[in-house]
């Protein structure tokens, strides 16, 4: 009852405050409507689908089996949690958190497993950490590098962490047997198992993907537009932070997008750009109430929880902070080598730029025209992931690979 009364009362002290304002209510959500259409919409869309193709067509299945082995000797997870983790670090929030409820509504993770997987499959998207914030807020590619390298090795420190220090215990094979040694074996008969579970004719599978991905990205734009009204009608809550010259705060609190863009601009009394690129990571690791709210909206029916999933995120934001505060002066040397002229090549709208020091592409400028251009950093960061995964499982001894659970 006592969370009831809380919550109708919030709602009617939002409703009142929407009708006192109308004007900026209404270019709050022109400002969430533009993010999520211009970037979150057309590069998030692919992926959902191709999730659900490659569900449908044993795809996840047959990788599933062939790194079974690898992801249970150093994460403790099944082998299709490896594809849960390749598509959340590239398509970005909440693509990791859709294939995590995916894999414990099939019953492929144990709550366990699907908890401690879902923290780290929630990662922003490279598009946005490399070209948006690189090229677009920041008009420096190379600090959009740094920023999404500070939150990636984060991510897998903390995960490195949390797999030495977890309970370690078997996992059973799927359907009862030893899957063969092979790779190649284990590959195909987990495809032809897959398929076969599935059954559904192409047409079928591509209408219901394309249909089922919109109507969650609808979802998630509402979300967007939402948290973006609540960061424009709660700037009175944040006005003594804002004095102290933090005004990006109430927008990173709700929408991460909107947060790292307040953050670009900011202007900090005596700040850097180490500091400033430092608050992106964190802001882009903590994912905002919008990204929270899009991953509990992803694991509804689950027993998945979303208290630790909310504490992983304000753990992983105070290790980008503080890693990327670390790492600013060695990937600064390491550019300056790289890079003397102080811009490495780029391709945007199609055309490619042999220094990206006069690139300039703000936030409006961004459509869904240029996505498809821009797709080719989240498929190539995607196959650098799939062959480590199978580059280690290659690496692993056939005698230490741990043995199944018959049932």
């Amino acid at each position: 009852m006592p969370k009831t009364i809380l919550l109708a009362v919030l709602s009617i002290l939002l409703v009142g405050s929407i009708i006192i304002q109308p004007d900026a209510s209404f270019q709050a959500s022109l400002q969430g409507l533009t993010v999520w259409w211009n970037i979150v919409f057309p590069g998030l869309l692919p992926f959902l689908v191709l999730y659900e193709i490659m569900l449908a067509f044993g795809l996840a299945h047959a990788i599933g089996s062939m790194l079974q082995p690898l992801m249970q000797r150093t994460l403790g997870l099944p082998g299709e949690a490896a594809l849960a983790l390749v598509f959340g670090w590239a398509g970005g929030y909440p693509a990791g958190s859709e294939a995590v409820a995916s894999l414990r509504k099939r019953e492929k993770l144990d709550r366990s497993q699907g908890q401690r997987l879902l923290s780290f499959a929630h990662m922003p998207n490279p598009l946005f950490m490399l070209v948006v914030i690189g090229a677009g807020f920041l008009h420096k590619p190379i600090a959009g590098m740094m920023i999404a390298a500070a939150v990636w090795v984060s991510a897998l420190w903390l995960l490195l962490i949390t797999s030495i220090f977890r309970q370690r215990k078997p996992i059973p094979a799927a359907d009862g047997q030893t899957p063969p040694t092979r790779p190649l074996s284990s590959f195909a008969q987990g495809l032809q198992a897959g398929r076969e579970q599935d059954g559904r004719s192409f047409g079928q599978v591509l209408g219901d993907a394309v249909s089922g991905s919109v109507q969650k990205l609808m979802v998630i734009g509402g979300f967007m537009i939402f948290a973006a009204v609540l960061s424009k009608l709660s700037e009175p809550l944040f006005a003594p932070l804002q004095k102290l010259g933090y005004a990006f705060v109430g927008a990173a609190f709700f929408e991460s997008h909107l947060g790292s863009y307040a953050a670009a601009i900011w202007n900090a009394p005596g700040g850097s750009a180490m500091f400033g690129c430092a608050v992106i990571a964190a802001i882009l690791a903590w994912s905002g109430i919008a990204g929270i709210l899009q991953t509990g909206y992803a694991i509804a029916g689950t027993d998945l929880k979303l208290l630790p999933f909310v504490v992983h995120r304000l753990n992983h934001a105070l290790h980008a902070f503080v890693l990327t505060l670390l790492l600013w002066r060695p990937l600064s040397w390491l550019a300056e080598r790289l890079a003397p002229e102080g811009g490495f090549p780029v391709m945007m709208f199609g055309e490619y730029y042999r220094s990206s020091l006069n690139v300039s592409m703000p936030m409006t400028a961004m459509s869904a025209h240029d996505m498809p251009f821009l797709w080719l950093y989240s498929i190539v960061s995607m196959t650098i992931l799939l062959a480590i995964m199978l580059i280690l499982y290659a690496c692993i001894p056939r005698k230490s690979r741990p043995a199944r659970i018959h049932r």
